[in-house]
């Protein structure tokens, strides 16, 4: 199934939610009804992906006010977490991030609760759309306002929104690109199954980090599955390497603290 095949409609999963559900059906050029590989659904739990068929993984949200990233702020290891040490947070360092390969925002959220301001980018309409209703959610919720109005969503082609980018640069870059898997156990994650039929992998890495290298004032993290090769091109200066994770670092000039 390529990215160009793949069929989807928009379903509202209660008849309160049919006019909301149209206006998010209008943006994305999404039928009705039909057949369909993907169905994006609206309910009173937001918006979901849900893929069709007899081995669907289940749906796919983006929730940061509940469950797994409730958990993580709460009890995730503060600054002490890799990704933390990885963008330069220390004491008195909270450097501006952008995340040009959003998904669904886990990685940002977590930046985002650590005070770092965040701009998200997200190439795929659907997965974007999901991410913009997350975080609507999660502006709505006392504990989760503050940490949602430092994130800041782009919809759009990394590579050229970074070569076209217009003001201030980001000090880091944070990419954390899909990685071709030839191993069919690294696809169990319900995520994985969803986003390969939609996304493919970035075969446009390279550019991605030619374009961040260029763009960064301080520094570009290159977030990798622990024994992947690094990304052709510019080779990082020393990575972190975590149990499943590694991050390549590849610094330009060092963060400070603001006087």
């Amino acid at each position: 199934m390529s990215e160009e095949s793949v069929r989807v409609r928009a379903e509202a999963l209660e008849p309160a939610f049919a006019e909301a559900l149209e206006g998010w059906a209008t943006r994305l050029g999404l039928a009705r009804e039909g057949e369909a590989d993907f169905a994006l659904q609206l309910g009173s739990e937001g918006l979901q992906l849900l893929q069709l068929g007899l081995d669907s993984p289940g749906p796919v949200r983006v929730d940061f006010v509940e469950g797994a990233a409730a958990h993580r702020r709460k009890f995730g290891g503060g600054s002490g977490q890799m990704i933390a040490k990885a963008v330069g947070v220390q004491p008195g360092i909270r450097p501006q991030v952008l995340d040009a390969t959003a998904g669904l925002g886990r990685d940002a959220f977590v930046l985002a609760t650590l005070g770092c301001e965040m701009t998200l980018i997200e190439r795929q309409p659907l997965i974007a759309a999901l991410l913009e209703d997350g975080l609507a959610r999660a502006a709505r919720d006392l504990e989760t306002a503050a940490i949602a109005a430092r994130m800041h969503l782009l919809q759009g082609n990394a590579i050229e929104l970074m070569r076209s980018w217009q003001g201030e640069a980001p000090q880091v870059i944070y990419l954390d690109p899909m990685f071709p898997h030839r191993d069919k156990s690294a696809l169990v994650k319900k995520e994985m199954r969803l986003f390969r039929p939609l996304v493919g992998d970035d075969q446009d890495a390279p550019a991605l980090l030619e374009a961040a290298l260029a763009l960064a004032s301080h520094r570009v993290v290159v977030k990798r599955p622990r024994k992947a090769p690094i990304i052709a091109g510019a080779k990082p200066s020393f990575a972190l390497e975590g149990k499943s994770s590694r991050y390549d670092i590849y610094p330009k000039k060092k963060l400070e603290a603001k006087s």
